[in-house]
């Protein structure tokens, strides 16, 4: 007879660690940051370092509202996707962000570049989010996942690719990467849903997050932020283009 004796799960601890930040706005109530691409949101299993949440930790002194292991987070970013992320530093911030999240009062909106020219130059992707029964590395359209929304526009068409501006309606893991995938047109260099192609400098996916608009948590006056994609993007554009 064979015993096994499984350890406890090591747990995640998540402590301040000084990374510079891009601080694209700050006021008492909130943080807005331009994450970079290779960089991941918050601690998990195998990156319990090094994230964002490390280095905002560190910046406001060691103590944000919220989940312990995603402290001040709205919403997140998937690690090779760049661009703009709200921090709560408040828990009446976090509070009223959250409230303005799930009533769709927050606008996000990403750039990002496909494979193939889609046939309407705008449109709406829906489709369940789920786990891929095949790979729970993954997520696909399943019938038994949560609903879900992609409104896109085709912002320039190439002879092979498009850049398509895309807004969130909701806001599941991969859900820009999911739906295109699902649609024929995976995002450029996507290494899951697409395929990996060396001569991009991308660390991943052509994907950046470049606009964030919402009424601020306690004064209601509204904001708006803006950062244009990163240089290996704008590399990747012009070599399809």
């Amino acid at each position: 007879m064979l015993e096994f004796e499984i350890p406890a799960p090591e747990r995640l601890i998540v402590r301040a660690e000084a990374i510079e930040l891009a601080i694209v706005y700050e006021d008492d109530d909130l943080l807005i940051i331009d994450k970079p691409a290779g960089r991941v949101t918050h601690p998990a299993v195998g990156a319990a370092s090094g994230t964002l949440v490390n280095a905002v930790l560190a910046h406001v002194g060691g103590r944000l509202p919220g989940d312990a292991l995603r402290p001040g987070l709205i919403h997140r970013l998937d690690r090779d996707t760049s661009g703009l992320l709200v921090v709560a530093k408040r828990d009446e911030s976090l509070h009223a962000l959250a409230a303005s999240m799930k009533a769709r009062r927050i606008e996000r909106e990403y750039v990002g570049i496909v494979a193939g020219v889609p046939r309407n130059p705008r449109g709406t992707i829906e489709g369940p989010i789920g786990r891929d029964p095949r790979n729970r590395l993954k997520f696909a359209i399943v019938a038994e996942g949560k609903p879900s929304a992609t409104d896109y526009t085709v912002r320039a068409a190439f002879s092979k690719h498009a850049e398509l501006l895309f807004r969130l309606q909701t806001g599941r893991t991969h859900q820009i990467r999911v739906h295109l995938a699902a649609a024929g047109h995976p995002v450029l260099n996507d290494p899951v849903y697409g395929r990996k192609e060396a001569r991009f400098e991308l660390p991943g996916q052509a994907l950046h997050a470049w606009r964030l608009a919402f009424a601020h948590p306690r004064t209601g006056e509204p904001l708006e932020f803006t950062v244009e994609p990163p240089p290996a993007y704008l590399q990747a554009r012009r070599l399809v283009g």
